[in-house]
């Protein structure tokens, strides 16, 4: 199993970045997707959510509004689309899959590494 996270990088407050992630090794059309991250000294959270079939997403409170979780079963990759990037949202992002699932959980089947996001001017 792999969760490969990628599409990070340096960008300015109000740009935009959009993270991909590819899965292998398991049914992906058959598990919930979720983006975490992890900010400096801080806990991980969940940022978006995304059920197996693309139809219905969950995004927290946080990121409602500016980020977009999608989803290519085709392509075994689930993708955040981020705008209006604010120095907050600095963090470590990782991707995660769960089987069965109906909305986001902390008890992911499978986690990917993480990609680097930083917003800063």
């Amino acid at each position: 199993v792999q969760l490969q996270a990628s599409g990070g990088g340096l960008v300015q407050p109000g740009g935009s970045l959009r993270l991909s992630c590819a899965a292998s090794g398991f049914t992906f059309s058959s598990y919930y997707m979720s983006w975490f991250r992890q900010a400096p000294g801080k806990e991980c959270e969940i940022v978006a959510g995304i059920r197996w079939s693309g139809g219905e997403t969950y995004g927290a409170d946080s990121v409602k509004g500016r980020f977009t979780i999608s989803r290519d079963n085709a392509k075994n990759t689930v993708y955040l689309q981020m705008d209006i990037l604010k120095p907050e949202d600095t963090a470590v992002y990782f991707c995660a899959a769960k089987f069965g699932a109906y909305a986001p959980t902390g008890n992911m089947d499978y986690w990917g590494k993480g990609t680097l996001v930083t917003v800063s001017s």
